[in-house]
């Protein structure tokens, strides 16, 4: 319509024939949308105008001849880039001043390359290697040894005990009887198969028997009350060096006479001997 105004909303100069910037569909000339809206570099400290790319990273801004390395003034435009202490830095300077050496290499380990870590320590990905076969251990399971480091299968062939029951690697716990080792889980009763790590047994010709075999088994039986005794050889004596050998439960000195059962027992000269 003839004699319609087309003003900056902000300071109302017209804006027919002129360059103006939309903001919310609210329509504004160059220098009024400068000063009220343009993000100031954080280089120069000078407003980003309409003409000017304004980059951007982490709610900060810059020219674009402004986004340079801090440290050797590289243009950063369109290049890889690290962050540190609010410092842009190239990744040359970056690693040449924060990246960890590779603990195998010497060399620098670049940002955003994969790389392991242990113990302070720091690797490039393939140079993290088991000591004895030599492949990239990666994200796998690995076992240290003094200095070095081993894949688990490589481990158990070069260090780990052989199970003398399974004959399979022991890698964790396990238990030695007589000099051999066993997994806890097949070290077990000989009568039974009760496994027996952590419980009391013995043995009988270099074979562990649980406490109720070797009992059932070997154990003498007392004379009184026909049960058997737990591993324990009972002599009777008389006032005159004649001794006669019987077994019971339950060890009791009474004079001259050492009984092991909790029945009624009888001396080697005839008369009755009550516990009590």
């Amino acid at each position: 319509m003839a004699g319609e105004r087309f003003d900056c909303h902000y300071c109302k100069d017209t804006l027919l024939g002129k360059k103006y910037i939309l903001k919310e569909d609210t329509q504004y000339c160059t220098r009024c949308y400068e000063n009220l809206f343009a993000n100031c570099c954080e280089h120069c400290s000078q407003p980003i105008g309409c003409n000017s790319k304004d980059l951007s990273y982490k709610d900060r801004h810059w020219h674009e001849d402004c986004f340079q390395c801090a440290q050797c003034s590289r243009s950063l435009v369109e290049k890889p880039f690290a962050a540190k202490d609010d410092q842009l830095l190239c990744t040359d300077c970056y690693s040449n001043e924060y990246s960890s050496k590779c603990a195998t290499c010497k060399k620098t380990i670049m940002p955003g390359a994969r790389k392991m870590e242990y113990k302070g320590n720091s690797w490039h990905e393939t140079c993290f290697m088991c000591h004895r076969c030599q492949q990239p251990i990666g994200t796998k399971s690995f076992i240290p040894k003094d200095s070095s480091y081993f894949c688990v299968a490589c481990f158990e062939k070069q260090f780990a005990y052989q199970c003398c029951s399974c004959k399979k690697a022991i890698t964790t716990g396990g238990v030695t009887y007589h000099d051999k080792p066993w997994h806890r889980e097949c070290f077990l009763c000989i009568g039974c198969k009760k496994q027996l790590a952590g419980q009391r047994f013995t043995s009988r010709e270099n074979y562990p028997y649980c406490l109720d075999c070797f009992s059932n088994l070997y154990a003498k039986k007392c004379v009184g009350c026909t049960k058997a005794i737990a591993m324990a050889e009972i002599i009777f004596t008389n006032e005159r060096k004649q001794q006669e050998k019987r077994y019971f439960n339950k060890e009791v000195r009474m004079e001259d006479v050492m009984v092991l059962c909790a029945c009624l027992c009888v001396r080697s000269d005839g008369s009755k001997v009550h516990l009590i």
